[in-house]
C-alpha cells in the first residue's frame, strides 16, 4: 500500500470484505501544509462541516460527479479536500425478478486501485472531531451497464497527483478525471452473505456458481 500510493502513516491493515456505510474506511489525502500523502481512516458517508448532526452521512456515501460542484455537501470539499479511497473490489447487485444477485467487480486481475473521494471535518457539540468521506460516481462502463446506471469513479495512478493536490482548484481539470473507467476489469457473482453487514470474511468475495434454471420441455 505504501509503495503503490507513495503514502506514509500507520493504518489498520486487517482485510475487510464487506464495508457498510458509516463504518471506517481507509483513505489517502494531502493537506496544504504538507506535500506528502498520508493514510487516514474516516467514516464512510460525508458529514459536512456545517451539518447539524451526523445522520446526513447516511445520504452522502456517494457524490454524483455531474453535480458535485453545485451540491452543498460536496462543492467545498471538491475544491481542496479530495482523497483516494483504496480498494481491490466493489459490489453491485443485479435484479433477478424479486431477488438481487450480488457481483464483485475488480480492476485488472484483482489489483489494488483507488476510488475518487472527498472528505470533510465535522465537530459535534462535545467538541469531538469526525472526519468522513464520500465516493464519487459516474456513468457506467460496458461491464456495469446491464447491472447499474452508475459506477464508482476509479482513478488511474497517473492522475493521483492532480486529484490529491489541494491547491489545484480548477474544477474542470478535476471533473475530467471522473469518467467511466476504461481499463481492464472483470466481474463475478458472489454469495448473498454480503447482504448481512455482520458477514465480513473472505467468503464474501469468493466466486459462486449460479443456478441455471431448468429448461422447460414440450411433449407431443
Amino acid at each position: 500500500m505504501r509503495e503503490r500510493f507513495d503514502a506514509y502513516g500507520e493504518y489498520d491493515d486487517a482485510p475487510r470484505y464487506n464495508i457498510a456505510p458509516s463504518q471506517p474506511v481507509l483513505s489517502i489525502r494531502q493537506e496544504p501544509s504538507s506535500p506528502r500523502r498520508s493514510f487516514s481512516t474516516m467514516r464512510w458517508g460525508l458529514v459536512p462541516s456545517w451539518a447539524k448532526d451526523p445522520t446526513i452521512g447516511f445520504r452522502t456515501i456517494n457524490a454524483r460527479s455531474e453535480t458535485v460542484t453545485t451540491t452543498p455537501s460536496f462543492r467545498e470539499p471538491f475544491k481542496s479536500q479530495r482523497c483516494l479511497i483504496p480498494a481491490d473490489g466493489f459490489y453491485e447487485w443485479m435484479k433477478n425478478g424479486k431477488s438481487k444477485q450480488p457481483y464483485c467487480f475488480e480492476v485488472g486481475d484483482g489489483q489494488i486501485f483507488a476510488f475518487a473521494g472527498l472528505w470533510d471535518r465535522w465537530t459535534d457539540p462535545r467538541g469531538e472531531v469526525v472526519e468522513s468521506c464520500t465516493i464519487l460516481t459516474t456513468t457506467p462502463n460496458a461491464l456495469l451497464a446491464d447491472i447499474h446506471d452508475r459506477m464508482p469513479a476509479i482513478l488511474r495512478p497517473d492522475d493521483y497527483d492532480l486529484w490529491l493536490n489541494p491547491t489545484a482548484q480548477n474544477s474542470e481539470s478535476g471533473l475530467r478525471l471522473l469518467s467511466p473507467y476504461t481499463g481492464p476489469m472483470r466481474r463475478y457473482p458472489v454469495s448473498t452473505r454480503i447482504n448481512q453487514v455482520q458477514n465480513d470474511d473472505a467468503d464474501c468475495a469468493k466466486p459462486v456458481e449460479l443456478e441455471v434454471p431448468a429448461q422447460s420441455q414440450l411433449f407431443g
